[in-house]
């Protein structure tokens, strides 16, 4: 039986990862962690602190939090040795490389997006951007969404501009509403 716990275990995802988690074979989940503590995950306490992980000797920890909580999660679950699965985007290159050294004893995978079509999509972009003179990214998300743009879309431009560095310039001549035609993300990739 593997032992895990989640950081930010009240929130949206959190609270999804610790059902998920309660309700699968060969995993139990024996701790939960978020900034709002005293409340419940299924059926596990939550408590603000990180200890609480060693304390219930949590094999894997899944942190859905937000990029600054999981720079100081991080190192804390290396130094610990234990596994890390990060829903969490944001990261500098940097922080990647900092992550990556630091796990040492144990492992960390940092994923933009876990669901099977999300990670298609990402793929099939990067594959299909070479044949294309421009780009657009346009998303929509639940009402609770915290963070704009995605992680997943910006992971997704990051990808297409790897692949591809030759774009058309932008077409728009009048924009009625200012950033109607969205951000620039990675290779000016509208988002």
């Amino acid at each position: 039986m593997i032992k895990v716990g989640v950081i930010g275990a009240a929130g949206r995802m959190g609270a999804a990862a610790c059902a998920a988690i309660a309700a699968a074979d060969g995993l139990q989940l024996v701790a939960a962690v978020d900034s709002v503590p005293g409340t419940t995950a299924e059926g596990i306490t939550i408590s603000k602190e990180l200890r609480a992980l060693a304390d219930a000797h949590v094999d894997v920890a899944v942190d859905f939090t937000v990029a600054a909580a999981s720079r100081i999660n991080l190192p804390w679950l290396a130094m610990h040795s234990i596994h890390a699965v990060v829903g969490t985007t944001g990261f500098t290159q940097e922080d990647l490389d900092t992550f990556k050294k630091s796990f040492t004893n144990s492992n960390c995978i940092v994923a933009a997006n876990f669901a099977v079509g999300a990670v298609l999509m990402m793929r099939f972009a990067e594959m299909a951007a070479p044949f294309f003179d421009t780009a657009e990214i346009i998303e929509i998300h639940h009402d609770g969404k915290a963070d704009s743009p995605s992680g997943t879309a910006i992971a997704t431009a990051q990808r297409m501009a790897a692949a591809s560095n030759e774009w058309a310039s932008d077409p728009t001549k009048h924009e009625a509403i200012a950033g109607a035609r969205g951000a620039k993300g990675p290779g000016d990739i509208p988002i």
